[in-house]
């Protein structure tokens, strides 16, 4: 979306096909999930868990189909932080707990789920990526290597890296918050171990944000070179507000996550396997 005028960008909606066909997907999966798993265990079904998958999905379609997109794109690093953050870990964590316990099975149609359930190679795959071991570095690998430079200003110019990009956030997002959260309830982790990942993913996003925070030059030229400057930031206020958007972000949702755990962890005769349980 390049040459946006100042004065066009509230009004700049992509209407992406693919994010939004794969957003109604998603909502007619999990209401129909929802009813069917409703009609035949009403408390496994709570209401509550309707409008968190919808913010959940509504987060991620915001991201990348509202103006905030245009915005990332031409005028402001902090903006594009915060559509990345959007669809990768509010957005996420929203639609895995809204999904959590026996609710995680009906969502995917019964004549979906069969056939993918029998296919080894694809359980396989998904058992090899949802190994810490492997989610983790992954995550890492994808969210440092698109704020190299040439990668980052090659997605903001490039329309199918820029796609790629959101993807892969997307892809590694639902790996680490799959960990967290462990909506199947298969229990490969046990709650210190979920401890244990939160910390990770915290203490690496955080030297990230660090690394905008408190650089003394702006590291991409696309928003330096942008005479126009919304809100009146120059390029390293900007640059530094991003950072502070990421530190603000992974302190709600992993410091949510974190606390939840630690109860866990300390509730007396619980089995330390157990996954989380937000509040209904």
């Amino acid at each position: 979306m390049i040459g946006v005028a100042r004065d066009e960008l509230w009004g700049v909606w992509s209407l992406d096909p693919l994010a939004l066909s794969a957003a109604l997907f998603a909502t007619l999966c999990f209401l129909n999930g929802w009813r069917r798993l409703r009609r035949r265990r009403r408390e496994l079904a709570p209401w509550t868990r309707i409008p968190l998958f919808l913010a959940g999905v509504s987060l991620v379609v915001v991201g990348i189909v509202s103006p905030l997109d245009a915005v990332a794109e031409e005028y402001l690093q902090s903006a594009h932080m915060l559509q990345h953050v959007l669809i990768a870990d509010l957005g996420v964590a929203l639609i895995l707990v809204a999904v959590r316990g026996t609710l995680a099975f009906f969502v995917l149609p019964r004549n979906l789920l069969g056939p993918l359930a029998r296919m080894r190679g694809l359980r396989r795959g998904l058992a090899l990526a949802l190994r810490p071991s492997v989610a983790l570095p992954l995550w890492l690998v994808v969210v440092v290597a698109w704020h190299v430079p040439a990668l980052y200003e090659a997605a903001l110019r490039q329309p199918l890296v820029h796609r790629l990009e959101h993807v892969s956030f997307v892809v590694v997002g639902f790996l680490v918050w799959t960990l967290l959260v462990d909506p199947g309830r298969h229990r490969r982790l046990s709650v210190y171990e979920r401890i244990g990942v939160a910390t990770v993913l915290f203490w690496a996003g955080q030297m990230l944000a660090y690394a905008l925070v408190f650089g003394f030059e702006p590291y991409y030229g696309v928003y330096a070179e942008q005479p126009e400057r919304l809100f009146g930031l120059s390029p390293l206020e900007d640059q530094r507000l991003a950072g502070v958007v990421m530190m603000l972000e992974q302190l709600l949702t992993l410091g949510v996550a974190f606390a939840l755990l630690v109860r866990a962890a300390r509730r007396p005769g619980r089995d330390r396997r157990t996954t989380v349980e937000a509040a209904r």
